[in-house]
């Protein structure tokens, strides 16, 4: 149904294009308008400071909600928003209809301070697994767009994640160790020794759009929310990177993982990654 619905029976990629120009609008009506004019009581705490939700994400999911199942029949979604409303929709993922996994405003820290650093993310799924993802960051005037089995662009040109150089210090966005429980936090703390220098992640979205485009080297993730990964995931594995759970395997979007995990710009980074994750835990 996914292959038929991205390309048809001629290869037709209109179907691409089409949802690429719903996320643009979703963004242009809802979430741009409030870029560095969000009033008091359009910023919500969640479960902390650290967690927020804006009118922007909310409204922008609606906005993407109503176009991208009207683009796939028989589509759902699970997103960010309406799954905090209702956490029985998460399991959608495991369902047979076809998923579009939706983080609106991915960075809600950063946009609420009125920066740069956020973007939309939007992934097709089916069956647990992804087919095409959508990243798209408005005020830096990116679009990065990845299909299984047929790469991925940034702004239309293609993109190569490569490798880093013979024994250059790698450059790891992670998790915060504060927010994660006692052994995960040992294993982030693996990430502190010779070799890699590691800081602690902005928007998930935009990081592995640098993995993708080889200019950092890996992430590591300690929590495994679908709408903040699976966009990116594809984006790396599609760029010619590569991914792993701290157990070997690679990440579910469905949930169950052995965290953290790791992406990174080619396997052999992904083994220094884990090899010090596992140093640390």
């Amino acid at each position: 149904m996914i292959d038929d619905f991205l390309y048809g029976t001629a290869g037709h990629t209109g179907p691409l294009a089409e949802v690429e120009k719903a996320v643009r609008a979703a963004a242009a009506a809802e979430i741009m308008p409030r870029h560095r004019k969000l009033a008091a009581h359009e910023i919500i705490e969640k479960s902390g400071p650290h967690d927020l939700v804006t009118a922007a994400d909310r409204l922008a999911e609606e906005h993407l909600t109503a176009a991208l199942t009207k683009l796939l029949p028989g589509s759902v979604v699970v997103g960010e928003e309406s799954v905090h409303a209702d956490p029985a929709v998460y399991d959608a993922l495991g369902g047979d209809a076809p998923v579009w996994i939706v983080d609106p405003v991915d960075g809600t820290r950063q946009f609420v301070r009125g920066e740069a650093g956020f973007c939309t993310l939007v992934a097709l799924a089916q069956h647990g697994e992804v087919h095409a993802s959508w990243t798209y960051a408005p005020v830096l005037g990116e679009m990065a767009v990845a299909v299984r089995g047929r790469g991925a662009t940034l702004n239309g040109t293609r993109i190569r994640s490569g490798s880093p150089a013979p024994g250059a210090v790698l450059n790891v966005a992670m998790s915060h160790p504060d927010y994660t429980s006692d052994a995960q936090k040992r294993a982030l703390l693996g990430l502190r020794t010779e070799g890699i220098a590691a800081r602690p992640c902005g928007s998930a979205g935009l990081e592995y759009l640098a993995v993708a485009r080889g200019t950092q080297d890996a992430t590591a993730f300690n929590w495994e929310y679908a709408w903040d990964h699976a966009a990116g995931l594809l984006l790396v594995t599609e760029a010619g990177g590569a991914q792993s759970t701290l157990s070997g395997v690679p990440f579910r979007i469905a949930g169950g993982n052995h965290l953290p995990f790791t992406a990174a710009r080619d396997e052999a980074t992904v083994q220094r990654v884990l090899a010090a994750l596992r140093s640390g835990g």
